[in-house]
């Protein structure tokens, strides 16, 4: 019931054989964990979801790495050296496929020759992908396809880019033979787009004022939503220190101003220092852009823009983590010299931004540099409706729930949701210039644009893939949905119960049951049936060997929760996690992870917003403290699936499996007492290689190959475990 999900840092492929081809190369390693082939589809989750194929990489390449070629990496949303979560992915054959692109290759480049480019390469709506084509291994070649385009187009389809508008069934398709390949927008469209100017010019501006929300002209202080108190506490201070220092001097005080914002990442930090700063003269210095340069440089550059504000203005510094870090070079004392003396200019004052504040040199937090702070919080629900109302003001619309869109955006920030409105505008576009319509913008749009946009708030952490599923689509458990709804669900949406009744909600839950019957499966159900951002913790990932980084990695987990609420901690394996205190022999690391857990449930900084559920077979291996009340106080038992779960189970494993007529899944499952949901899964799955075996051509799976198939897969549950779990809690 588990997904294999692997979290791999990015690197740019650079070999010329993979040159925006669509493929991705990973480490041996990788694909085994992943369960993978050489050549299946892989999902990239980064700042964007996105698919594309997996190939072997080169020896010597790290475990811990992928190789991404430029356009791959561009669909991504990320940089190289950042972390792309990866996981197996279920790929379609396309019925039909739409693609923008420059009039030039729209005029010159037929759909046969479209068709042939793309063969084999998997697409989703809004990636880019080139007209190279797909090395589709032995015995091809797509030299006649190259001959084609060379002379159709000239050499210029090389590095000619095309947008992925529509295809047909939705999500990450593959390109095959039979494929209806089109363009659309038609001529005089602009490559990459799929929109005119002439035909959609609302939703064509808009897209480009999503691309880079805070490159963009500042907005007005009112349309700063959810950030009013900070606006306002950020313009006095500017106030008095630059406008009336009288007053601070006749009260003994320094008129100097030294401000650090905080707040996660794209969450409108320089957008509102600029939209506050606006009257005023301003001098801004690129933290990452001058970071990267030689110390020298860094330097010089800074010391430049302390000469331009002179006597009168702000010098504005963003993610200023970057230019100076937590582990300070030489030139980090002689650059804080450089700020220190702005600040002691009358009539000039700092302003910096980072969305890492325990990365920056802490001399930067002096009294005589940065003395006041200013945090901006993450959205909740009320301020992502607002700004999603800012966002699609000016855009033309028909029966959009807005409120629907921010419920199912947990984490999301300011930037995450003008991505989420460029996606959809996108769509809206491609069907406005396929259609031949006016522009409008519709509530498919932002849901289709909602599977696609992942917040910067949860890039790079290992996260469990929910999906559509429901608890209403499970099948069995009456007692067990019941239980969870009523721990995790009815805390978030209901609280103002709780409080009319003068009562906490609960803080966590255990899930514990047999193994391979549905725990995890449950979680993502209940995670999309709440519309919850999950951060999972698997076994005992978060151990480390060095002293002070598992508690770190412990409270960094559970401050990614707060910044995303609502939102589920997952504990996979918890047992393994969080065992029973004084009977390790690791240095005493387990004991202080445990530790970390228990401050963290129950510490001075409350929880809101946040449940932590756990999940185990093994809940007597547990440290007792850790299920005490007041922290994973309410234990819920997964039972093994009765027939009745059986039949569901095996009609959903075998959706894709073609049985025979005489394959009865009713009686089938009737008769395989004993065996888990994975059991049943895995049965079905041994059947069709039995069916290869017999005839590797075969085209259905007969009730021989199941009686076969059961001969190799056999019940895995221990009747006297079942028991002996079932009855833990009343023992306890």
């Amino acid at each position: 019931m588990t997904t294999a999900e692997l979290a791999l840092t990015v690197r740019l492929n650079t070999s010329a054989a993979d040159a925006r081809r669509g493929v991705v190369r990973l480490h041996p390693e990788a694909l085994t964990a992943l369960g993978l082939r050489e050549w299946d589809a892989i999902a990239l989750v980064g700042a964007r979801r996105t698919s594309a194929v997996a190939g072997l990489a080169p020896a010597g390449t790290p475990t811990g790495t992928i190789l991404l070629d430029d356009v791959t990496l561009s669909n991504t949303g990320l940089r190289e050296n950042a972390t792309v979560v990866v996981a197996p992915v279920t790929v379609y054959g396309a019925r039909s496929v739409t693609v923008t692109g420059s009039s030039l290759a729209t005029n010159s480049i037929g759909d046969a020759t479209l068709r042939q480019a793309l063969l084999g390469k998997v697409v989703t709506v809004g990636d880019a992908v080139s007209l190279l084509p797909r090395d589709l291994g032995p015995g091809t070649s797509s030299a006649d396809t190259t001959r084609t385009l060379s002379r159709t187009f000239g050499v210029a389809w090389t590095s000619e880019l095309l947008t992925v508008t529509a295809v047909d069934p939705a999500g990450p398709v593959s390109v095959q033979p039979n494929t209806a390949v089109t363009w659309g927008g038609g001529a005089g469209t602009p490559a990459g787009t799929g929109i005119s100017a002439r035909k959609a010019p609302a939703l064509a501006d808009t897209a480009a004022a999503f691309t880079a929300p805070e490159r963009a002209a500042a907005p007005p202080p009112e349309d700063l939503v959810g950030v009013q108190a900070q606006v306002a506490k950020l313009t006095e201070w500017l106030k008095l220190s630059l406008d009336e220092p009288e007053l601070l001097r006749t009260l003994g005080a320094s008129p100097h101003l030294g401000v650090l914002v905080t707040g996660p990442a794209g969450v409108g930090k320089a957008t509102l220092a600029r939209a506050v700063l606006t009257p005023r003269k301003v001098v801004e210095i690129d933290g990452p852009g001058v970071g990267a340069l030689t110390a020298d440089e860094r330097l010089r550059r800074v010391s430049a823009a302390a000469d331009a504000v002179a006597a009168d203005g702000v010098l504005l510094v963003t993610d200023i983590d970057t230019l100076l870090p937590d582990t300070p070079e030489p030139v980090s004392t002689l650059i804080l010299d450089v700020l220190r003396r702005v600040v002691d200019t009358p009539g000039v004052a700092l302003v910096a931004t980072t969305a890492h504040p325990d990365a920056v040199d802490s001399r930067l937090r002096s009294p005589d540099i940065c003395d006041r702070e200013l945090s901006l919080p993450l959205p909740d629900g009320s301020t992502r409706r607002a700004l999603l109302d800012v966002l699609l003001r000016a855009v033309p619309s028909a029966d959009l729930k807005l409120d629907a869109i921010a419920a199912r955006a947990p984490g999301f920030v300011a930037a995450d949701l003008a991505a989420l409105c460029r996606e959809a505008a996108l769509r809206a576009a491609s069907r406005a210039s396929r259609e031949d319509e006016d522009p409008v913008l519709t509530q498919d749009d932002l849901l289709g644009a909602l599977e696609v946009i992942r917040p910067l708030s949860r890039s790079g952490t290992e996260e469990l893939a929910i999906g559509s599923v429901t608890l209403d689509d499970v099948g069995d458990m009456a007692e067990t949905k019941q239980a969870l709804t009523e721990a995790v669900l009815w805390p978030l949406q209901h609280p103002d119960s709780f409080a009319r009744l003068g009562v906490d909600p609960p803080r966590g839950v255990l899930l514990y049951g047999p193994p391979g019957c549905g725990k995890t499966f449950l979680v993502r159900a209940l995670a999309s049936t709440g519309h919850l951002s999950v951060h999972a913790v698997k076994g005992a990932e978060l151990m480390d060997k060095w002293v002070g980084a598992s508690e770190k990695a412990v409270r960094e987990l559970f401050a990614r929760a707060r910044d995303s609420a609502p939102s589920l901690i997952f504990l996979d394996e918890v047992d393994a996690l969080a065992p029973r205190r004084g009977q390790s022999s690791d240095s005493g690391v387990a004991d202080r992870v445990v530790a970390a857990l228990l401050t963290e449930l129950d510490g001075v900084e409350p929880l809101r917003d946040v449940v932590v559920l756990g999940a185990t077979n093994r809940p007597d291996l547990i440290d007792p403290a850790l299920l005490r009340p007041g922290r994973l106080e309410r234990l819920v038992f997964v039972p093994p699936p009765d027939a009745e779960a059986r039949v569901d189970i095996l009609k959903t494993a075998g959706k894709s499996v073609p049985l025979a007529d005489d394959v009865d899944l009713e009686s089938l499952a009737a008769d395989l007492d004993g065996y888990s949901a994975a059991d049943c899964a895995a049965l079905l799955r041994e059947a069709a290689l039995a069916a290869m075996r017999r005839n590797v051509d075969a085209a259905v799976v007969t009730a021989d190959d199941v009686a076969t198939a059961r001969t190799s897969v056999r019940p895995s549950l221990d009747p006297a475990q079942v028991e002996h779990l079932r009855a833990y809690a009343e023992n306890r």
